[in-house]
């Protein structure tokens, strides 16, 4: 037997489903922070954030450009962060990927990398100022988060395009 299989005409998974599928991983990764942990410094990486821009930089037309917007306010309702603050942050980071998009013409895994870890310091540094008093002392607890963050991008990356080829292959 050929080891590709091809059929035409197979029913695949409803286009409708297809597409949904993206909005409910991100939709998912937002309520990890809904998860009662007990810990003494609070590490936990912005999961939907993670999977938002796994989608975007993975499988670029997976989500439309303005997807951003409506799952940053459905983050901000899960999380408990100030209204409007990761729909601004997230729209802002799909903006700025975009305009490095149209810079770079071709992209390996490491440039990947490098923006979601520009993306996540971005939108973890700006969350800091409209969540947090000027004047808490919290920045090596949010180094410490956007370290371990930017480690996670591999692992939802890879989360994410084996969803992708699942969500193709049916």
């Amino acid at each position: 037997m050929n080891s590709i299989e091809y059929r035409p005409f197979q029913s695949g998974i409803a286009p409708s489903r297809a597409r949904a599928i993206p909005w409910v991983s991100v939709m998912l990764g937002s309520c990890v922070t809904a998860i009662p942990l007990i810990a003494t410094v609070p590490l936990l990486p912005p999961v939907g954030l993670l999977m938002l821009l796994s989608w975007r930089l993975l499988a670029r037309f997976s989500l439309r450009h303005w997807a951003a917007g409506p799952l940053g306010l459905f983050d901000d309702l899960v999380s408990g962060q100030p209204l409007g603050s990761a729909v601004l942050l997230w729209s802002t980071s799909f903006l700025l990927i975009e305009m490095i998009e149209a810079r770079l013409v071709f992209r390996d895994f490491w440039q990947d990398w490098l923006i979601a870890g520009g993306a996540i310091a971005f939108c973890l540094l700006l969350g800091r100022f409209v969540a947090v008093p000027v004047g808490a002392h919290v920045d090596a607890v949010l180094l410490a988060q956007i370290v371990i963050t930017a480690m996670l991008f591999p692992l939802t990356a890879r989360l994410v395009a084996w969803i992708d080829r699942k969500r193709d292959a049916e």
